[in-house]
């Protein structure tokens, strides 16, 4: 018989869903599950997307059913599927679609690409972790920027999330001894360049050079349809000292003489309390 993964581990253990908004197939999310279920201090349960819903935001499905089929890990667990939101899978998990499993945690990543400042409020991945808040859960959103160093909502190039799945599993280890205040999501963000330590900081303000930008027009249409471009790119000329922004920017200022190398800090500092 197929187990789940929480099921391989005894009682008394912390339970954790595991959830993303880029779907269950992400490497991201593959990484962090197999970070977390090698912990056996940890029962993992993974509810996500069955594809990419990413800058969802807090978007639920109301207006029809959802959904769900059994995904085969390779390590012999399964994981959930589904066609709804991020925020869907936690509801999903809350109302019981794992018999036997009722979260303790929400881990909601690795996202592919940095969630910083104002764009949390778009992110998918955060308000899965966000939606645990609601629900009377700590959260956690983890986020991986790429190795070319973005720092605006897009996602880039190239990822390695082997490092943001270990500190992140130790951060969840850890929490058993030093449970989060109630109320309290975290959001993770790892740099593209090989951290050397944790830093804290408040959220950042976004400043886009937006326009509405004419790409093409459908002269075939009834209506004369327009095809429209709105985004453009993040400016960081704001003094952002103290913010996820600036401490972001300034690991993206430096340079390793190979992003790809695997890396690990001989010391990692955690903040305490968590």
């Amino acid at each position: 018989m197929v187990l789940p993964a929480w099921a391989r581990h005894s009682i008394g253990t912390v339970r954790v869903l595991l959830t993303n908004d880029d779907g269950i197939e992400a490497a991201g999310l593959q990484a962090l599950r197999r970070a977390l279920v090698a912990l056996p201090s940890v029962q993992l349960a993974v509810i996500a997307p069955d594809g990419n819903r990413s800058a969802m935001a807090r978007s639920i499905t109301t207006r029809r059913p959802l959904w769900v089929q059994e995904v085969d890990f390779d390590d012999g667990t399964v994981g959930y599927a589904t066609d709804g939101t991020p925020v869907d899978c936690v509801r999903l998990a809350n109302l019981g679609l794992v018999e036997g499993f009722e979260a303790e945690l929400v881990v909601s990543g690795i996202n592919h690409g940095s969630n910083l400042g104002d764009d949390i409020t778009y992110s998918g991945t955060v308000a899965a972790a966000l939606e645990a808040i609601v629900l009377g859960l700590p959260g956690i959103a983890v986020s991986q920027q790429s190795i070319s160093r973005e720092l605006d909502f897009r996602t880039g190039a190239g990822f390695d999330f082997e490092l943001a799945a270990s500190f992140t599993a130790r951060l969840v280890a850890e929490l058993q001894d030093v449970p989060l205040p109630e109320g309290t999501l975290l959001n993770i963000n790892v740099p593209g360049a090989h951290p050397t330590g944790v830093e804290v900081a408040r959220l950042g303000k976004r400043v886009y050079r937006d326009e509405l930008a004419l790409v093409d027009e459908d002269s075939t249409h009834p209506s004369g349809r327009r095809l429209y471009r709105i985004y453009g790119d993040a400016s960081f000329e704001r003094d952002e000292t103290g913010t996820d922004l600036a401490a972001g920017r300034r690991r993206s200022d430096r340079r390793h003489p190979d992003p790809l190398r695997p890396h690990r800090p001989s010391r990692t500092r955690f903040a305490r309390p968590l």
